[in-house]
């Protein structure tokens, strides 16, 4: 079946498939359009890989994202409401982005010489996509690509490229220094393995630390206890490795930030209930593998372009059953203000400990403000432990009951798990 539409693959002989598998990047806000491209592409290579990205659900690309993983990217003409060409603007002013294959409508042949002009593969009419054609532009790619990457690879840029301050880190792209701190070093960065941007996490080197082995064990102990978790809510773990003697972790990137922004711009009542219940879920797949998170915060809690939030930075979680603390018995680690009496005690911790901090953090969402604030951390302790629950007014007081059970001084008296804390959420926001 004819296309209708000029052909830049049709003049290229077909090209044998690379034995690695292909990565496919389709960019469309269509669902079934989505699928059927997926399934076009698991005809010619049953093993082929494919990210659907749906821009009006996930947001836009980041600035520095260059597709690194991917061998083809299929754009739609109608992503964004119909901004198909912006896109291919913006797309072909990324350095070494993939070959573009275009999904224009059959009625617009002056749309589709003006694309294929651009440098394209292929255009295609998208209410009709012809398989053999299609085909034919995705082998052609796939093999541009490959070439393409084989001299890149063999480049200093490229080595450059994978430097992240004193290690080099191949199958990752730097972009920029996030931070360094104490005990690693961050750094926001494109993974090939991932085909997004991650953030890559390295131990930093550091002598002065009192006991590196502990350090080091803690590190791995943070990608080992995530990387066991799949849950909406809790930050995506792509890959762990040693590097120049240096261990890394590479985990999912927030372009948004975290919740604290939120919090400042006035959250309504309705959605933090809603964030509330999705920390609570994350919590109950955390703790049903016998996890503590011990260091939960606004700043630990990141947004998503979808509307979800995840939990991160598990580097002061541990292990319920592990016989040894690796912080050391009695040492109080983590942030004051979000501390449960106990923890703020240096005792012994169960999940009801992370509930609490839930608390505190709802408490903020709905009010902008933390329930208990003093001079100085030992004083916020103390009122952890001795100051009233603060009460709602208004509206607010629907969540009062909820507040105090999480807020409770006693551990007993909260709730006994996080997946009872969610089906109390599941029940207010069924009432209204």
């Amino acid at each position: 079946m004819s296309s209708g539409v000029p052909s830049a693959a049709g003049r290229t002989s077909p090209t044998t498939q690379s034995q690695s598998t292909p990565r496919l990047l389709i960019i469309t806000d269509h669902t079934e359009l989505g699928r059927a491209l997926e399934h076009h592409a698991t005809v010619v290579w049953p093993d082929a890989e494919c990210r659907v990205h749906a821009p009006t659900v996930s947001g836009r690309f980041h600035a520095a994202f260059t597709a690194l993983g991917y061998d083809v990217v299929i754009l739609d003409d109608r992503v964004e409401r119909g901004r198909g060409e912006e896109w291919l603007e913006n797309l072909l002013r990324r350095e070494a982005f993939p070959p573009i294959v275009y999904l224009a409508p059959g009625d617009e042949p002056a749309l589709a010489k003006r694309i294929l002009e651009r440098g394209v593969i292929d255009v295609l009419v998208r209410e009709r996509i012809d398989h053999r054609r299609l085909a034919s532009a995705l082998r052609d790619a796939v093999q541009r690509r490959r070439q393409q990457i084989s001299l890149q690879r063999m480049s200093a840029q490229a080595r450059a490229s994978s430097t992240f301050g004193p290690v080099t880190i191949r199958g990752h792209r730097f972009v920029r220094e996030i931070a360094v701190g104490g005990t690693s070093m961050v750094y926001l960065a494109e993974s090939e393995r991932a085909g997004d941007m991650v953030v890559l996490k390295v131990l930093r080197d550091a002598p002065e630390a009192r006991d590196p082995q502990a350090q080091f064990a803690r590190f791995l102990q943070e990608y080992e206890l995530i990387s066991r978790i799949r849950h909406p809510n809790v930050v995506r773990i792509y890959d762990l490795g040693i590097a120049d003697d240096h261990a890394y972790i590479a985990m999912e990137h927030f372009p948004l930030g975290d919740l604290r922004g939120h919090i400042a711009s006035v959250l309504r009542p309705a959605e933090a209930l809603a964030y509330l219940g999705q920390m609570a879920g994350a919590l109950q797949v955390v703790h049903e593998v016998g996890v503590l998170h011990r260091d939960l915060k606004p700043g630990n809690i990141m947004m998503r372009a979808d509307g979800s939030i995840a939990l991160i930075d598990f580097g002061l979680a541990k292990q319920v059953s592990l016989d040894v603390d690796m912080t050391g018995t009695g040492e109080i680690f983590g942030t004051p203000y979000y501390m449960s009496p106990e923890q703020g005690h240096g005792q012994e911790l169960d999940e009801r400990s992370d509930l609490y901090s839930l608390g505190v953090i709802f408490y903020e969402m709905l009010m902008r403000r933390k329930p208990y604030l003093a001079a100085n951390p030992m004083a916020v302790l103390y009122m952890h432990g001795n100051a009233p629950i603060p009460l709602l007014e208004g509206p607010l007081t629907r969540y009062q009951s909820i507040l105090n059970r999480l807020l409770a001084k006693d551990r007993t008296d909260r709730f006994a798990s996080a997946g009872e804390l969610l089906a109390c959420v599941r029940q207010l926001q069924a009432e209204g």
